[in-house]
């Protein structure tokens, strides 16, 4: 079996979290459909919560601390990414959006990814398709056609039958894309280093 990595970004507030179910359901859907393309997967995940005042700082400092840049390499050097956010204010957290401002710009670029979102009502359903597929198109990422949403009341009864249904279809979308792409390479972090002029100009 060739061998892939998958990063999974979960950016739910709350301990347990809908967000983390969501994202956890995602990426044992993706694993299980690469297994049966013959491509063994290992998953890592960033729990942006934990990351919330590093990213402040980021923003402040230009700069990633110790832990942040280990989160940001971990997504920049995966085979697919498994992105998920609760839904306020009919758009993407400000925390999931943080992280995505202060990846590198091109970490995503030819990338699979698979989005999915949460929220208490079905109305914000649509915020997978006017913010987060916008913004991962921006980032050049190759976004699977299926996004995966998930209202409070998808989690029991007939709605969590239909809910299971989008879970494996998208992630048989993902692992089609990740097993067609060439394993990741690991960037040389010092190869191209940013000149110390260009970051007084970001400050």
């Amino acid at each position: 079996m060739s061998t892939r990595t998958l990063a999974v970004v979960s950016a739910g507030l709350s301990v347990p979290s809908s967000t983390r179910l969501l994202a956890d359901r995602l990426s044992a859907a993706t694993m299980a459909a690469l297994r049966e393309r013959g491509v063994d997967a290992t998953v890592e995940v960033v729990e942006l919560r934990e990351h919330a005042r590093d990213l402040a700082d980021n923003l402040v400092t230009g700069f990633p601390n110790g832990n942040l840049r280990t989160a940001l390499d971990t997504v920049a050097g995966a085979d697919g990414l498994i992105a998920v956010t609760p839904i306020f204010s009919a758009s993407y957290s400000g925390l999931f959006k943080t992280f995505f401002d202060v990846l590198d710009r091109d970490a995503l670029t030819g990338k699979p990814v698979l989005i999915g979102a949460t929220a208490g009502t079905a109305r914000h359903s649509l915020a997978l398709e006017h913010a987060l597929r916008p913004l991962f198109a921006y980032l050049r990422a190759v976004v699977a056609p299926t996004a995966v949403f998930a209202a409070s009341e998808d989690w029991g009864g007939g709605d969590a039958m239909a809910l299971a249904g989008r879970i494996e279809r998208a992630a048989g979308e993902l692992a089609d894309l990740v097993a067609q792409r060439a394993p990741a390479v690991p960037a040389d972090p010092f190869a191209d280093p940013t000149p110390f002029e260009t970051l007084l100009r970001r400050a």
